[in-house]
C-alpha cells in the first residue's frame, strides 16, 4: 500500500521516469519517509510506556544487586529500553560508578543504550525484516556483554578521572505513577523524541535516497564488497569519526545494502557510527583517563569488527 502510494506520487501524479536517476531516489524518499515516521509513532509510544517503569534510581538498584557477569548481561539488556543516547548516558555512567556497580557492568550499559534501541529495533525491522533485526539487536547485545567483562576483568577503576568517585548522586526515588500518567508520559515523550529526530531521518533517508538513485551500481561493492578484506575494518574506521543516530543511519543502511554491500560490513559500520561516537569521546574524556579511554573504544571496535567478519562468513 505505502509502496504503490509512493509510486503512485512519484510516477504519475509528478510524472517521473521509474528508470531515471531522480525517479528511482525520489520514490526510494518517498516511500522510507512515510514508512518509518507511522512506525515510529506507533511502536515508541509502546515503549515508551515500558520505560517509564525504568528511572535512573531504579536502573541502578536492579544492577547494583547482582555478581559482575549477571550484571553485564542485565545493563546490556536495559539498554535497549532505557531512553539515553551515547552521549547522554554518560551522567548515569557516572551515577553508576559512584553507587559501587561493577566498572565494567556500567560500559555493558553503556555500549548497549545506544547501539541497540527501539528506534534501531523498529527501523531494521520495517525496512529489513525480523530477522535482520533480530542478528542486529542480539549481536549488539553480545558486544555490549562482551566488552564490558573485558574491562571489568582488566581491573581499570585507577584509569576513571577522581572526582568521579566522589560525585554524590541523590537516592530520591521518583514517586510511582499511574497507568495515566505513564501513558501521558509516553505521549509526550513520543512527540518530543520525533521533534528532536525527524531531522536526522529526513537527512538520513535523503543521503540513503541519493546513494539508491545516483551511486554507480557496482562503486560501493567494488570497494566494500565480500571481496576486499579489510572491507570491514574499513567501514568501522569510517564509522568511528562520524556522529548520527539509528534514526539518521538506518536509511543510509538500507540503500548501501541494496547496492550489494555484506550484511556484516553494513552492520560493522552501523554498530560503530552508533556506539563509538565522536562526541560521545569528547564527552567522556572528562570523565575516563585515556587509557581507559582508548581501551574502551579498542575493544569495541574490535569486538564490532569480528561481527562484520562473521556475519559476512555465514550470511
Amino acid at each position: 500500500m505505502l509502496k504503490s502510494f509512493a509510486d503512485y506520487l512519484v510516477f504519475v501524479a509528478m510524472g517521473l521516469d521509474p528508470k531515471s536517476h531522480l525517479g528511482a531516489a525520489l520514490d526510494f524518499f518517498v516511500y522510507d519517509t512515510v514508512k518509518i515516521f507511522l512506525l515510529l509513532t506507533t511502536i515508541v509510544f509502546v515503549v515508551a510506556v515500558i520505560r517509564s517503569y525504568f528511572s535512573p534510581e531504579r536502573t541502578r538498584r536492579i544492577l547494583s544487586h547482582n555478581r559482575e557477569y549477571v550484571g553485564n548481561v542485565l545493563a546490556a539488556l536495559l539498554g535497549i529500553v532505557t531512553p539515553f543516547c551515547s552521549c547522554s548516558a554518560v551522567p548515569l555512567f557516572i551515577g553508576f560508578v559512584e553507587s559501587g556497580i561493577p566498572l565494567g557492568v556500567t560500559f555493558s550499559f553503556l555500549i548497549s543504550s545506544p547501539m541497540v534501541n527501539e528506534v534501531a529495533l523498529i527501523m531494521l525491522w520495517g525496512l529489513f525484516g525480523w530477522k535482520v533485526a533480530s542478528i542486529y539487536i542480539g549481536t549488539g547485545v553480545l558486544v555490549a556483554i562482551f566488552a564490558g567483562i573485558v574491562i571489568g576483568r582488566l581491573k581499570m577503576e585507577r584509569y576513571v578521572q577522581d572526582f568521579v568517585w566522589e560525585v554524590k548522586v541523590g537516592a530520591a526515588e521518583v514517586p510511582e505513577q499511574t497507568l495515566k500518567e505513564k501513558l501521558s508520559y509516553a505521549r509526550d515523550y513520543t512527540v518530543e523524541l520525533l521533534k528532536k529526530i525527524w531531522p536526522y531521518v529526513i537527512v538520513g533517508i535523503g543521503l540513503g535516497a541519493f546513494i539508491h538513485g545516483y551511486a554507480p551500481e557496482d562503486f560501493l561493492v567494488r570497494y566494500a564488497g565480500r571481496d576486499n578484506p579489510f572491507a570491514v575494518p574499513l567501514a568501522v574506521l569510517i564509522g568511528v569519526p562520524l556522529y548520527s543516530n539509528a534514526a539518521g543511519i538506518i536509511p543510509i543502511v538500507h540503500a548501501l545494502m541494496e547496492k550489494g554491500l555484506p550484511i556484516g560490513t553494513v552492520l560493522a559500520f552501523m554498530m560503530a557510527v552508533t556506539a563509538l561516537s565522536f562526541p560521545e569521546a569528547v564527552i567522556l574524556k572528562n570523565v575516563l583517563k585515556a587509557r581507559l579511554l582508548a581501551t574502551f573504544f579498542g575493544i569495541v571496535a574490535v569486538a564490532i569488527i569480528v561481527v562484520g567478519y562473521l556475519f559476512n562468513a555465514i550470511l
